[in-house]
């Protein structure tokens, strides 16, 4: 137990912060009116989507509702601004230790400016279930609002310093896990027929569990080896590569391409132009043309997120400053290319495989004729399996660095 004090004091402080950040979301903001406000809401696609992240924060209005998504939203942007200015990016590339904590700031106080934006849209979008809107309780509740998303993201910030890592993805994991009773309170185990649901929503569940660990973990191994042993073939060991993942952005193009598809959803039941709901009504009503919208929507965000995550010159000039090269292929422009020409094939297998799980609910009801599992939400399931996935890993990498650090004492 001494060996391994240290990890149980991570897990312990990743615990607490977790209690914490979700005895928050069910502190309410008074003077409104919950009840009210809870079934005007109940229908709501945007809402209801926004909830999975917030472990239903959306629906309380609590301290903590914004929870998370204040601080996911301005990484993504960060991370579009590195891109696109070029400064930003000399600072991640070339200023080390330094030039991450400039980052993290940008960061920060993109988050406090996109919490300001979403608590200023909330306290407008409430104002017909209040009991006594008027400037100082808008004001009270903006300040709230931010004020506990940056706590939430100072909480995730502790857990990935000095809980067992991955702060943002555990308090998001922690919300989806919140969700599940909600979505099975309904069914009374005592029946045969809802037996039969829960039977076949766990088999589902664990056929996209299985899938999504095969996408998690599945990589392509480009050979690398160095300039001086390009003459000796059997110095071409196999153990020195690039691997590049199969999904590169993770859940996120799901997630995207959801909340996406949500939005006509939405527009459909909030707009009067005749013209535009027509049109809205025709896609979201047609299957084929749905399906067609919904796999565009999971390949684009896959390929958007594939071109952040690995810049293939950065690659081609580390390689070529390491003296090493891939196998019959020239450095330089040759290398770019043929690195995008794998990278786009894995990408589009990738987002094959996402758009087949993200229809899994479909294909179970059509041959079942139960919607259960569509209310369960295979991007819940992807989340929870890939932030599992991490943590373990995490873990396993935590306990083996102490093994050695108690060899090498």
């Amino acid at each position: 137990m001494k060996k391994h004090k240290k990890l149980v004091n991570k897990i312990t402080i990743t615990l607490i912060i977790l209690f914490i950040s979700r005895i928050g979301i069910f502190i309410p903001i008074p003077g409104i009116n919950q009840r009210e406000f809870n079934t005007s809401i109940g229908q709501n696609t945007i809402i209801n989507f926004l909830n999975i992240f917030s472990g239903g924060g959306f629906s309380t209005i609590g301290i903590f509702s914004l929870g998370i998504i204040p601080y996911i939203n301005s990484s993504i942007i960060t991370q579009l601004l590195i891109k696109i200015i070029p400064s930003l990016e000399e600072i991640q590339k070339n200023e080390g230790e330094i030039g991450k904590h400039k980052i993290n700031k940008i960061t920060r106080y993109l988050t406090a400016l996109w919490a300001v934006i979403q608590s200023i849209s909330i306290g407008l979008w409430i104002k017909p279930y209040t009991f006594n809107w008027n400037f100082n309780f808008f004001l009270d509740l903006v300040i709230t609002l931010t004020t506990g998303s940056i706590i939430i993201m100072w909480f995730s910030e502790v857990i990935t310093e000095y809980g067992i890592g991955n702060g943002a993805s555990l308090l998001i994991f922690q919300n989806i896990v919140s969700n599940i009773p909600k979505n099975l309170q309904n069914y009374n185990t005592n029946n045969p027929s809802n037996l039969k649901i829960i039977l076949i929503l766990l088999t589902s569940s664990l056929a996209i569990l299985i899938i999504n660990i095969i996408i998690q973990d599945s990589k392509r191994k480009i050979s690398i080896i160095a300039s001086k042993y390009l003459g000796e073939k059997d110095k071409l060991s196999t153990q020195n590569y690039i691997p590049l993942k199969l999904n590169q952005g993770g859940v996120m193009p799901i997630v995207f391409a959801s909340a996406a598809i949500a939005l006509p959803q939405y527009l459909l039941m909030n707009i009067n132009n005749s013209i535009l709901k027509t049109t809205l009504n025709i896609i979201l009503s047609n299957n084929v043309l749905y399906l067609i919208f919904y796999s565009i929507l999971i390949l684009t965000f896959s390929y958007f997120y594939s071109s952040i995550i690995l810049n293939t010159k950065d690659i081609a000039e580390n390689l070529q400053k390491m003296g090493a090269s891939i196998p019959n292929i020239r450095p330089g422009e040759e290398t770019i290319q043929y690195l995008n020409n794998i990278i786009n094939k894995l990408t589009f297998i990738g987002a094959l495989f996402l758009f087949i799980i993200a229809q899994f609910p479909l294909i179970t009801s059509k041959i079942t004729h139960i919607n259960i599992l569509q209310g369960f939400g295979t991007t819940s399931l992807l989340i929870l399996v890939g932030v599992a996935i991490e943590t373990a890993k995490q873990i396993q990498t935590y306990i083996i660095s102490e093994q050695y650090d108690n060899i090498m004492g």
